[in-house]
């Protein structure tokens, strides 16, 4: 290699001294990353929220369909609620 130095880089990759690195090359201005982050995650929030109404619906739904098949059953799972309940010191 030549009088300038070279940097090793994660991977092996070799580059010289003046090269920007990687992360260099993306680096975009403060102000956009940090946005384009928040907007991510608001996006990724927004995401999560949504799966998770839908889980608890479906969840619900899951509950109803069994108390009705299973009439004894949720009559026993009832009981215990009350119970616990009852006996649950606040």
């Amino acid at each position: 290699m030549s009088g300038e130095e070279s940097v090793e880089e994660a991977g092996g990759r070799v580059r010289e001294a003046g090269e920007p690195s990687r992360e260099d090359a993306h680096e975009d201005a403060p102000g956009e990353t940090r946005e384009r982050g928040q907007e991510g995650d608001q996006e990724r929030d927004r995401e999560r929220r949504s799966r998770r109404a839908a889980f608890l619906r479906e969840l619900s739904e899951a509950r109803a369909l069994r108390d009705r098949v299973q009439p004894r059953r949720a009559k026993s799972v009832r009981l215990r609620q009350q119970m616990r309940m009852r006996t649950f010191r606040w």
